[in-house]
């Protein structure tokens, strides 16, 4: 009888701890990225969905890999999918692997050392335990859920490696099949681990992007966030990175670098960094928002600035205040050089999910934007960008 009990027992322990890891992180990603939208959706007039179905549409940064969920699979849960971002008529999508995340996450200062918000996640994952306590590996794991769903679904992803893969997505569009081109990049430089062989290894495995720092300092340099303030630039490590990055033809993200490295990257001649998802300071004066002459400084390298979809960095929870951020970046820094930022799944708010994003076209004609500026900022650009730096 008692073993009967603890059998019993025992099978409750399993199916509960199968419960929880099955349905504990969506919760969680259900919680940190809402969708601000009404029940009804936001309104969208005909000749909004006409101008937005002839658009390429790019975005330079969505952090779906981290929530452990199969990519082709629609979910009822955060802002991106493959599904989604096809009905959304996405054609380009940097997906950004994230490995570290500091316990009381800000924007004011961050400990290096402070305790991770990843590894408990990636655990309750059931992520590979090698992944567990290893940067290089959370970054590798996610993207080889990427490659995994390439393989699976040729038709409906592909990743982007070169300008020819750009290319050949360009023509498959063309030719009317739907498909999404995914380009890898990395939330901040740690997963290299402070080994500048693991800088191929990146490469190898299809990264094209890599931002410098995140929401802390690390090997490479000073965050914007981090202990040292806006006065640490680029180490010596960092240094001999962005140069690693130049001669393969990596994009350098700098977002969430401090003020110092960006004038530290944009010394080095040829640089042509972006910041792939922000606001403008002087029409959201938030500390997540670099003073507009360094952002201006980035576009005049020939870079360009993604504007985020998110409440911190336009000030407001709706299309028309997305919209009124892209009109001040425009401004700031003319329209060949604005694109769109989102932070989808970013532990984010955002007033639309990627199926919905109509909403920023009609938000776009309603600021009074004309439809070549429209083309341009929502992926025309950022097309333009990378026919020129991709690697052949």
């Amino acid at each position: 009888m008692i073993r009967r009990i603890l059998w019993g027992l025992a099978a409750l322990l399993v199916l509960a701890a199968i419960a929880f890891f099955s349905l504990a992180p969506a919760w969680v990603e259900r919680d940190l990225n809402p969708v601000t939208m009404p029940e009804s959706g936001w309104p969208v007039s005909p000749e909004a969905e006409a101008l937005h179905e002839r658009l390429f549409i790019g975005d330079w940064h969505s952090d779906m890999l981290l929530w452990g969920r199969d990519p082709l699979r629609r979910v009822a849960q955060g802002h991106t999918d493959i599904p989604r971002l096809r009905e959304g008529n996405v054609a380009l999508q940097v997906l950004t692997t994230v490995t570290k995340s500091p316990r009381g996450q800000n924007y004011e200062h961050n400990e290096t050392e402070a305790r991770d918000n990843i590894t408990p996640l990636f655990i309750g994952q059931l992520r590979p335990p090698g992944a567990w306590f290893s940067l290089r590996a959370r970054a590798l794991v996610q993207a080889e859920a990427l490659a995994r769903a390439a393989e699976r679904a040729p038709d409906e992803v592909r990743i982007i490696r070169s300008r020819a893969d750009l290319e050949a997505l360009i023509e498959t569009r063309a030719a009317g099949t739907p498909q999404l081109g995914a380009l890898l990049g990395s939330e901040g430089g740690h997963p290299l681990e402070g080994d500048i062989a693991n800088l191929q290894v990146l490469y190898d495995a299809g990264f094209r992007l890599m931002g410098l720092t995140h929401f802390f300092d690390n090997e490479l340099g000073g965050s914007l966030h981090g202990e040292g303030g806006s006065g640490d630039g680029l180490t010596d490590f960092g240094r001999q990175i962005v140069d690693g990055m130049m001669a393969r033809g990596m994009i350098i993200d700098l977002t969430h670098a401090s003020p110092q490295i960006v004038r530290d990257v944009l010394e080095i001649p040829g640089t042509r960094p972006v910041l792939s998802h922000t606001g403008i300071h002087s029409h959201c004066p938030s500390p997540r928002n670099i003073p507009d002459d360094l952002v201006q400084a980035i576009a005049a390298s020939g870079g360009l600035i993604g504007i985020g979809f998110w409440s911190d960095v336009v000030c407001g929870r709706t299309p028309a205040d997305v919209a009124g951020a892209i009109v001040a970046a425009t401004r700031l820094v003319g329209e060949d050089h604005v694109s769109l930022g989102s932070d989808w799944d970013g532990s984010v708010d955002t007033p639309f999910d990627a199926a919905h994003l109509p909403a920023l076209t009609q938000a776009l004609l309603d600021a009074g934007l004309t439809e070549s500026q429209i083309a341009k900022v929502m992926g025309g650009n950022m097309l333009a960008y990378l026919r020129e730096v991709l690697p052949e």
